[in-house]
């Protein structure tokens, strides 16, 4: 994404340039995006918390080290102020035709602060549940306010 458009996008702009750089396993675009603040925090599933821009780089660098992630996340659940968004999202992780799909799902907070950057990630949190992902409603995909 666009430089000007990181500082001018939205927190659904942003939201799709994580899961596009994730997609591209572009390492230093993905850290683009979160905020210049050391307390940033990331959780992957079954995993330590990791805090700071040096512990999530290293991790996130391990990870795209094999390669993209595709990842589409869907359902989303957001609530939003003027200074701060949090997403609500189940994350379908594309393993390819080889792979049936687990009887698990992925279930990620993505919390996003407006900075003088423009909107950047403050807190990423993904966990694995049991069982199917719930089916998509009609209230899905609408923000809350």
């Amino acid at each position: 994404m666009p430089h000007a458009k990181l500082i001018h996008g939205s927190p659904d702009d942003i939201e799709a340039a994580f899961y596009d750089a994730l997609a591209r396993a572009d390492l230093d675009g993905l850290m683009e995006l979160w905020a210049e603040d050391e307390e940033i925090v990331c959780i992957h599933p079954g995993a330590q918390r990791l805090v700071g821009h040096a512990e999530i780089r290293s991790v996130w660098e391990d990870i795209l080290s094999n390669g993209g992630l595709r990842i589409r996340a869907r359902q989303l659940h957001a609530t939003q102020n003027m200074m701060t968004s949090v997403h609500s999202v189940i994350e379908e992780i594309d393993h390819g035709a080889q792979h049936a799909t687990p009887d698990v799902h992925v279930v990620a907070t993505n919390v996003y602060l407006k900075t003088t950057q423009g909107w950047r990630i403050v807190m990423h949190h993904a966990s694995v549940a049991p069982g199917a992902a719930p089916v998509e409603s009609a209230a899905s995909g609408t923000m809350l306010h």
